[in-house]
């Protein structure tokens, strides 16, 4: 390689480096605790709430609905979800099906019993801020986008120190640490070792998170096309009355979609159905797939299945970098795992500043010998 295009690609990696180290770090100090989500909120909230009937038979969703109802007279309802570790029902309710987030109430209720169920306790506001921070530093879009510009010229710090690496370390066997030589070289060498050792995984973790911050306009666009799509062909169809058992269409819509698993319904009226239908959303049964969502549409009236959209390729690409960015698909030790490989990237970004501040003129022969 030239020394000119060598040193093309180290003005590359230098300023790609140096712009969004800063942010690198607060993701990778963020991102540590997050690999232990559930863990810590566990051990922030013992669980303290127990179902009425441990053990005994659920009740089926319309005795819960007819709770939700009986417990917000007067109001509609709009959501209905479920806890995945928990026999509990959460329903959203409202004076109308489409009244905003704001005049929305949510309420919880035991599947065993139907009665409520008491809010979870704040402790895991400690999770929420750092999940808050990690993905948008409380900016909303314009920060989930920032970060996926940072996240974009680490992509290009990593592609551009991997061109790098064999001229830099042309002379020197692999994994070779000059002890003898500076405290910058031997520095140096750890950063260029524990960097090359690490670009597989710090090139998933990057890429996964470029494109978690596009999840808004990605959900947006696909709400604005295929979903809305699904919407407009049954739009037609009269409204009626719902007399359709909740219970009877969320099975039929589980039928429809084999190999998935219930994860919430929207009731007709609903940003997310048409006022004639129950839109019942399923996700994959796997820690890979579970974020794969498929809606149907169930008539409110008659039960039918009135239609199935899968996620396109997009949005299917955004629910897979979910659980890859976090490493949270494969029990404690693949988290274990993703714990280690974090703190190495610490240590390589810690050490690419440190060889900026610590620079003089000797830098590229020092380097190059």
């Amino acid at each position: 390689m030239r020394a000119s295009t060598i040193r093309a690609w180290g003005w590359i990696h230098k300023w790609t480096s140096l712009i969004c180290t800063a942010f690198l770090f607060m993701l990778c100090l963020t991102g540590l605790p997050l690999i232990f989500h559930d863990e810590i909120d566990a051990a922030l909230n013992p669980a303290t709430w127990e179902p009425a009937n441990p053990g005994g038979m659920h009740l089926d969703l319309d005795d819960v609905l007819a709770a939700a109802i009986e417990n917000r007279p007067g109001e509609v309802p709009i959501f209905m979800s479920f806890d995945i570790d928990r026999p509990v029902v959460n329903v959203t309710t409202g004076a109308r099906a489409d009244v905003p987030g704001n005049e929305m109430h949510f309420a919880s209720f035991d599947l065993t019993s139907g009665d409520l169920v008491p809010p979870a306790d704040a402790g895991e506001s400690v999770m929420e801020f750092l999940l808050q921070l990690h993905t948008d530093m409380f900016l909303g879009l314009p920060g989930m986008l920032f970060l996926g510009a940072m996240g974009t010229l680490f992509v290009f710090a990593i592609v551009s120190g991997v061109v790098l690496y064999a001229p830099f370390m042309r002379k020197l066997d692999f994994g070779t640490v000059r002890r003898k030589q500076s405290v910058r070289v031997r520095w140096l060498d750890y950063h260029n070792l524990l960097g090359i050792v690490t670009t597989a995984w710090v090139l998933v973790v990057g890429l996964t998170g470029v494109v978690n911050t596009l999840e808004q306009p990605i959900i947006d666009t696909w709400r604005a096309a295929e979903l809305a799509d699904l919407v407009a062909e049954n739009e037609s169809v009269p409204a009626g009355e719902a007399t359709a058992s909740l219970d009877e269409a969320v099975n039929a819509a589980v039928l429809a979609a084999p190999e998935m698993t219930l994860q919430f319904v929207a009731f007709p009226g609903s940003g997310f159905s048409t006022e004639a239908h129950y839109a019942v959303f399923l996700h994959g049964n796997t820690a890979v797939t579970e974020h794969i969502i498929a809606p149907v549409l169930i008539h409110a009236g008659t039960g039918e299945v009135a239609g199935l959209r899968h996620m396109p390729w997009y949005a299917k690409a955004l629910s897979l970098s979910r659980p890859l960015h976090f490493g949270d698909y494969g029990g404690v030790l693949l988290k274990l795992v993703w714990a280690a490989l974090d703190l190495v990237t610490l240590i390589v970004l810690g050490s690419g500043i440190y060889l900026w501040l610590a620079r003089g003129k000797r830098y590229s022969r020092e380097v190059l010998s």
